[in-house]
């Protein structure tokens, strides 16, 4: 079955040990030999009726841990810190809980790990030297970065899901062999970081970033960050990501700031950056441009009254207001405009030169009505006919404080005309809710048109593969028609621009004279060469502006490697294997790390992009602060109450509007708080949608469920310790149908997860690995074997006790290479479990931890022929199911067969039976198992609730013209989804008995 990998992780008691563990490990965890870890010596009756007590009572719910479980919980940290202080091993001969405890499970695995050194490549490299390490280690290498967060806040679920799927692909690759760096690191975000910093001394001290110097200040965001850059270091670490610490890396270091500073000399260098004028997003109340992605588009449909930073009052928008403009000889002509403050700053009035309204005004002038000024009227193709009066104006451009008193000046001048409501698309900046501005300043540019077509060519020519393919046709038409890029920002947290305006004596210009270098010295010589003028008669005074924080981002994969030095790590790792990140990332970032990447390496910077989608709450709405369903992965893994997740709230930065609507959200998704789910049930469950589609709608709920199941491998993990009772295992397995049919079933799910990671598709592979636990190994295998494990049968004692050993043997090895399966998933529960049952291998004592154990392959399994268990399957699902509707969760109901025929699942018959009778009707018989009254009442309940859902489907169906207007795609949806709501409530309406029955084909 399995070719086993001879493996044993070592272990060390110290005496101050085994005298803790004998002092206190019994009074800490006496209350049954249950909760202990099974001896090798065989059980008595009475003792396995006791642990199936136990486990039958074993809770599937998020409920608190119990005082045994605490107590055996402090009894670990308190062991394992002993451990730390010592030695770098670990001991799991700890008590085993009866219950599955995330905290319990969680706690000093990763500190194991990461003392361990099994996140470094160095590892690789030391294993490949001394294969005794590592026999699987092979000569390839697997390397990608994290996205940075960002330094001022925490994660949130969707950092978890690139974490998650991230996490699993480094771990899968580290376990097939490679050479695996993952790094981690962290990104400044000037923008964000310096409104945190600029809020916390207003809110402190009173002062605002102008009453420091601009050293002062930076001191200050320097403390800040010193402080709180840890959070997101210390929030992956909770994740389970097996990053390599030893080379993170902030965009701030200075390597790193070193690396920023010469990709702009190269790029200014080459004609790729230049300085002019041009139209920038400014922020108000940043004051500062801003990228495209930090602007967000607000669609009005008409008049809407919105909060602006600095405003007491909601400002008024989606309002087309109509003015006029006197001309010579007692006429006027009317502008429209969204804007009217900005008529303050008028110079000319545009109208277009095909417009016959306005032919009679070309070259003529009309008077401003404030300042008296002549304003020009000129002819421009580019003004909308259609839009307003079909007029503009051409202005500097003007805050809308001033709107309310413009409109009152108009109308004392009696040249108001009017306003209407007129739907709009509103930019507003994302970081702070003010309105942008278009605002025409001189800025560095990065010029983009050459560096996208070589991007777009990359992907063409299959350089670069875009997974999913779809996202191919936006990066080909994005790319295209690409503006050059505006890296100039306001702030003074973040890199400052290495370029210098340039003062002389010996020459004077109206026109700004601009040199770059690596220093100001490398600058002022630069400048004496190009003007040749003595450096000493040159004065330089550097742009106090920064770039913007993705220039920096976007030389992440190989400037977090040593460029521009030519080190090791570059040579090894770059270009990386993979990109993996957000879908919403793929132009701001993605598509600059391929063009600067490229433009300055000469290399693409990975191979492959892999895009995830975006995760949503369970209505499907955008994670947003406002509305209260942005949630802290720590939440999730740890419970938190609903107590403090309102106090969150009224400590973040919401408007109190806002925090009201955001805690209200609160009570109604989470009355109760979220109970405590787990690294690992937050990782599986994230992992488990299909990532490379739509958006992910998480709910809480799926978590708690993805709970259930680890405490299910729990409670399977105790249950095969329990049947191992010698050290050794027979090598022989699937003597047996039932043997030989596991077998061929974890073949297959070996095979599902060998093609869903090569593909990307995680969803299949945690969909094939619940799959097989669950429903194969739990519901179908483990129940059958459990009549050969107590010894049942008619054959001799020395048959029994072999087909036992083989029983044991298999579900062991079912076990643990699920255990492997899992890991890349489960890093701690699958540590766990899996350190307990290394007792019980044939091992050399060479390995020490899962993580780096050879991922099980179909090569490595002895395939065996399918046995036809179909109908086992169906028969287990079924009455499961029955027991489910009916509610008998713990009691074991009467089943009535149609035939008298003996129908166990060892017996060779069952694929005869099935040929000859091909269906087989199985029936529950309620009467002694339930109240029937109850049950009736239950069942009464849900074909009203069918009902309703039945007559909401109905009435769709009967709107006018119906058949015309509804897509036929929508129309078989709904005519499906009728059709199911007749069939569930016929079904219940028949269930109204004391007897349930089914039928199965």
């Amino acid at each position: 079955m399995w070719m086993a990998v001879h493996v044993a992780s070592p272990r060390i008691w110290s005496r101050g040990l085994q005298k803790a563990w004998s002092t206190w490990g019994c009074r800490l965890c006496s209350q049954s030999s249950s909760s202990t870890q099974p001896s090798h010596h065989p059980r008595t009756q009475a003792e396995k009726a006791k642990r199936r007590q136990a486990r039958e009572k074993a809770i599937l719910s998020s409920v608190g841990y119990t005082y045994q479980n605490a107590c055996v919980i402090w009894f670990k940290q308190s062991l394992y810190s002993h451990v730390f202080q010592t030695s770098s091993l670990l001991d799991t001969t700890l008590p085993f809980p009866q219950s599955y405890s995330p905290e319990y499970v969680e706690f000093g695995w990763y500190q194991w790990w990461e003392k361990q050194g099994f996140f470094s490549p160095e590892q690789h490299s030391l294993s490949y030297i001394f294969v005794f390490l590592n026999p699987h280690a092979v000569d390839k290498y697997f390397s990608l970065c994290i996205p940075p967060p960002n330094v001022t806040g925490t994660l949130h679920l969707g950092h978890a899901l690139t974490v998650a799927i991230e996490d699993a692909l480094a771990r899968w690759r580290r376990m097939q062999g490679y050479k695996v760096l993952w790094l981690p690191g962290c990104d400044h975000a000037g923008i964000a970081t310096q409104s945190v910093v600029e809020r916390k001394l207003m809110r402190e001290q009173g002062k605002c970033r102008q009453d420091y110097s601009r050293e002062e200040f930076l001191k200050q965001v320097w403390r800040w960050k010193n402080q709180k850059g840890d959070e997101i270091y210390y929030q992956l670490r909770k994740l389970g990501a097996s990053l390599d610490w030893s080379r993170a890396c902030f965009t701030m270091d200075p390597g790193f700031s070193g690396a920023v500073t010469e990709a702009f000399i190269r790029l200014c260098d080459s004609g790729l950056i230049y300085r002019s004028e041009g139209l920038v997003n400014w922020s108000c109340a940043l004051e500062s441009a801003i990228s495209d992605i930090e602007v967000d588009s607000k669609e009005l449909s008409g008049r809407t009254l919105l909060s602006v930073p600095g405003y007491e009052q909601k400002v008024e928008f989606g309002i087309m207001v109509t003015f006029a403009y006197p001309l010579e000889g007692q006429r006027e002509v009317a502008v429209s405009t969204t804007r009217p403050e900005t008529m303050l700053g008028d110079v000319a009035i545009a109208v277009h030169p095909d417009d016959p309204r306005y032919k009679n005004l070309h070259g003529k002038h009309c008077r401003h009505p404030f300042t008296e000024r002549l304003l020009p009227i000129v002819t421009d193709s580019m003004v909308d006919m259609a839009f307003g009066t079909g007029i503009s104006f051409i202005c500097g451009v003007k805050r809308f404080d001033a709107r309310e008193r413009v409109i009152t000046a108009l109308m004392e001048r009696k040249l108001f005309r009017g306003k209407k409501e007129h739907p709009m698309s509103l930019p507003i900046c994302s970081r702070s809710g003010d309105v942008i501005e278009p605002l025409l300043k001189k800025q560095w540019f990065v010029r983009c048109q050459e560096m996208s077509r070589k991007a777009v060519q990359a992907v063409e020519e299959g350089d670069l593969q875009i997974i999913p393919h779809f996202y191919t046709k936006m990066w080909k038409s994005w790319l295209s028609n690409i503006s050059d890029w505006c890296i100039s920002r306001q702030l003074w947290w973040g890199h400052q621009i290495p370029a210098y305006r340039v003062g002389h004596y010996h020459k004077s210009t109206s026109q700004e004279q601009w040199v770059w270098g690596r220093s100001a010295a490398e600058a002022r010589q630069r400048a004496a060469v190009k003007f040749g003028v003595n450096p000493d008669a040159i004065t330089l005074t550097q742009d106090p502006d920064v770039l913007d924080t993705w220039f920096s981002s976007g030389l992440f994969p190989f400037a977090m490697l040593g460029w521009p030095q030519q080190t090791e790590d570059l040579k090894q790792f770059y270009p990386n294997s993979i990109l993996e990140t957000g879908s919403d990332l793929i132009f701001f970032w993605v598509a600059r790390m391929v063009m600067l990447g490229r433009e300055l390496t000469g290399q693409l910077p990975f191979k492959q992009v892999l895009f995830h989608s975006l995760v949503r709450d369970k209505y499907g709405r955008k994670m947003s602060k406002s509305l209260g369903n942005v949630i802290d992965p720590l939440d999730v893994i740890s419970g938190v109450s609903l107590e403090r997740l309102q106090e969150k709230v009224r400590e973040g930065n919401l408007d109190p509007r806002e925090s009201i609507v955001a805690m209200e959200a609160q009570k109604k998704d989470f009355p109760k708080g979220i109970p405590e789910c787990g690294t690992d049930a937050l990782r599986f469950a994230l992992c488990s949608y299909k990532a490379q589609g739509e958006d992910i709608s998480l709910s809480v709920s799926h978590v708690l469920s993805c709970r259930h199941f680890c405490n299910k491998m729990w409670q399977t993990v105790r249950f095969t310790l329990a049947t191992l009772h010698d050290a050794s295992l027979p090598t022989s397995l699937a003597e047996v149908r039932m043997d030989r049919w596991i077998c061929s079933r974890l073949h297959s799910t070996v095979q599902q997860c060998e093609r869903g990671f090569e593909s990307y598709e995680l969803h299949t592979v945690t969909s094939a690995l619940h799959s097989f636990w669950l429903h194969s190994l739990c519901d179908v295998y483990l129940e059958s074997i459990k009549p050969v494990l107590k010894g049942e049968g008619c054959c001799s004692e020395e048959q029994r006790d072999r087909e036992r050993q083989v029983a044991a043997s298999v579900l062991y090895h079912s076990v643990s290479i699920s255990l492997a399966l899992l890991s890349p998933f489960m890093p701690f529960l699958t540590e766990e479990l899996w350190q307990r049952l290394l007792p019980y291998t044939d091992s050399d004592g060479t390995s020490r931890s899962l993580c780096v154990q050879p991922y099980p392959k179909t090569s490595q399994l002895v395939r065996n022929k399918p046995a036809d268990f179909s109908l086992v399957e169906e028969v287990v699902r079924v009455a499961r199911l029955l027991r489910a509707q009916c509610q008998l969760t713990k009691e074991r109901p009467d089943c009535e067969r149609t035939s008298s025929f003996y129908f166990p699942f060892y017996s060779n018959d069952v694929s005869i039976i099935y040929r000859l009778l091909m269906t087989l009707s199985l029936s529950v018989n309620l009467q002694n198992g339930i109240n029937a009254d109850k049950q009736r009442a239950l069942l009464s309940q849900r074909r009203e609730k069918l009902a309703s859902k039945l007559n909401q489907a109905l009435a769709c169906t009967q709107k006018p013209n119906y058949t015309e207007k509804v897509p036929d795609k929508v129309r078989k949806d709904t005519e499906n989804k009728v059709g199911t709501e007749e069939n569930g409530q016929m079904h219940v309406t028949k269930n109204c008995t004391c007897h349930i029955s089914h039928k199965m084909k």
